[in-house]
């Protein structure tokens, strides 16, 4: 089992513990904005399974009707993630709009404002573990996953500081309040998710930072061709795919030219880890000078 798949397992256990946490919480005060609090837990196990699989699947060879390989998966099990937020935020409005209309005293707040805390705490130590393995495995269902739990960190915080402030002043309109800011936070989160993901579909380039860092290296290791141009980027899951023309002297020989391309292919994928990278070689007398020039 791989690192990723491993991860993904823990986050469904992870999940469904905070599950039983929240909703012990919730049963125990009958407070809408922990309500709230649980039916997110919800999305987050079943955006866990979903993760799990995607991970599971992106990780399969490239065969006969996926040469490229599988990576898309992790996208497509982000964009999922994405939509059960938005789906879990509108059960949250509603629920709060009723809530709203008939506000009740939360029972036994300081014991499900304890469970809460402890469920908020797991979670926000399992999102730190994910974002490090997520960054460092290139993997975008590790780190989609890694942001729906800090954002519900966030919210959890926020709910346990205001049912404590219910409870405290009497003040019940604050419940309905907080769980209505509760799903408005979690629809904001949910939009991100799914914008990010759907460009990684889109096969959207790599972010300005990073193409300016390929542009150079590309410019440092091509001495003894012209120019590059028409460079493309995109991601594939953890991979990064990068194309661009060379144009050398007409008179260069085919090995002196696999050399340099040689070079740079080494020195890209160096910075970049998982790389495919495909260079189109010119004769200076055949180059279309096409795109944005490298060199």
């Amino acid at each position: 089992m791989s690192r990723a798949t491993s991860l993904a397992a823990g986050s469904v256990g992870v999940a469904l513990a905070v599950l039983g946490l929240k909703s012990l919480a919730w049963w125990l005060t009958g407070s809408v904005a922990l309500m709230a609090d649980a039916l997110e837990s919800i999305v987050n196990v079943a955006a866990a399974v979903a993760a799990l699989l995607a991970i599971r699947l992106s990780a399969a060879p490239p065969d006969a009707n996926h040469p490229y390989g599988h990576a898309k998966a992790e996208y497509f099990s982000a964009v999922l993630e994405g939509a059960l937020i938005v789906v879990a935020a509108l059960l949250i409005l509603s629920e709060s709009w009723q809530a709203w209309r008939d506000p009740q005293a939360p029972e036994l707040p300081a014991t499900g404002l304890a469970i809460s805390a402890v469920a908020t705490a797991a979670n926000g130590a399992w999102s730190w573990l994910l974002f490090r393995a997520g960054r460092r495995l290139r993997s975008p269902a590790l780190l989609a996953d890694a942001r729906h739990l800090l954002s519900d960190v966030v919210t959890s915080a926020g709910v346990v500081v205001g049912v404590g402030a219910v409870a405290l002043t009497g003040i019940l309109w604050l419940d309905p309040l907080l769980a209505a800011l509760t799903a408005l936070n979690i629809l904001v989160s949910g939009w991100r998710l799914m914008r990010e993901s759907v460009g990684g579909l889109m096969d959207e380039a790599v972010e300005p930072q990073l193409l300016g860092r390929i542009r150079a290296l590309v410019s440092q290791e091509a001495a003894g061709a012209i120019e590059a141009h028409d460079l493309r980027t995109r991601h594939s899951g953890s991979t990064t795919f990068v194309e661009f023309h060379l144009v050398v002297p007409g008179e260069m020989r085919v090995a002196e030219a696999h050399e340099i391309c040689d070079r740079i292919e080494a020195a890209l994928k160096a910075m970049l880890g998982s790389t495919v990278i495909t260079i189109h070689v010119e004769p200076e007398m055949k180059a279309k000078h096409q795109g944005v020039l490298v060199l």
